[in-house]
């Protein structure tokens, strides 16, 4: 059993799709999935694929860093309301590749969206291209640690997972592990512990090395998992349950992945692991 931390099921060209996705995942043994938002315009349709797939499906909301002058009162007080359905804020971030996006903007957008975390109590899904110094000073300022959260698709290295891992982040590996000339993602594999890993596809993004040239899908996060299990030279199916428990944890999903009888199906949190 597995749970996809980080799939953009909204997004083309999964959306037209999405009850066959979610069938393909649940056949490869993907049972969970969190749906992460980047604008304030993709938040209606992630909600209501959660409601539909409830409780497989559970929405994240949050503005990431390319949208960041929509981080406005208005949407960060709709931020905050969509907290109350959300397993997460995120994600959010900064991203300094993108040059038409000033720093500063993404800096003030970022500080507004971990503070609407800390007052939901909401762990933080983040996105972080070329600014880990500003990133991992920021989160620190700003009490990340009372929410924690996971650095998504990780691309830094080992010195910046163990910085992350300081702060009581988790770190989210993706199917850039696959690839033959994975350097970094392997050596961050091998040294965080496997009490703090997690596994997403990023899809429809960031397909593994079996399956490159299709659109990414929460089926394929197999392939991640058994290259984390060859890594760490543990079994796929030891990969599977401490992800899974891990990703319960941080994000408090129920226990309960089928969808049938959701009325059901109380939701039950998990606590946090320790710090």
């Amino acid at each position: 059993m597995l749970i996809d931390t980080h799939c953009h099921l909204t997004s083309p060209p999964l959306a037209s799709r999405v009850d066959d996705v979610l069938d393909a995942a649940r056949r490869a043994g993907v049972t969970q999935f969190i749906v992460p938002g980047v604008d304030p315009d993709d938040w209606p349709a992630i909600a209501a694929l959660a409601r539909r797939h409830a409780p497989s499906v559970r929405g994240a909301f949050g503005i990431h860093p390319m949208a960041a002058d929509r981080a406005n009162p208005e949407t960060l007080a709709l931020l905050a309301d969509y907290g109350r359905e959300a397993c997460a804020i995120g994600e959010i971030g900064l991203d300094y590749t993108l040059p038409d996006v000033p720093r500063e903007l993404q800096q003030a957008a970022f500080r507004a969206q971990i503070r609407v975390a800390v007052e939901t109590g909401l762990p933080v899904i983040l996105h972080c291209r070329k600014a880990f110094r500003d990133l991992l000073a920021i989160l620190d300022e700003e009490g990340v640690a009372r929410v924690r959260g996971v650095m998504h698709a990780f691309s830094g290295s080992p010195e910046v997972a163990t910085a992350c891992l300081r702060l009581g982040l988790f770190i989210s590996v993706a199917g850039s592990v696959t690839y033959p000339t994975a350097v970094r993602p392997v050596a961050v594999v091998r040294q965080v512990p496997l009490d703090r890993l997690l596994l997403e596809t990023d899809s429809p993004d960031m397909t593994p090395e079996p399956l490159r040239g299709r659109p990414n899908e929460p089926a394929f996060l197999r392939e991640t998992a058994r290259r984390v299990a060859e890594i760490k030279g543990i079994s796929a199916d030891a990969v599977a349950r401490a992800t899974t428990d891990n990703a319960r944890r941080l994000f408090r999903l129920s226990p309960f992945p089928d969808n049938t009888n959701n009325s059901e199906v109380p939701h039950v949190p998990a606590p946090l692991l320790p710090h």
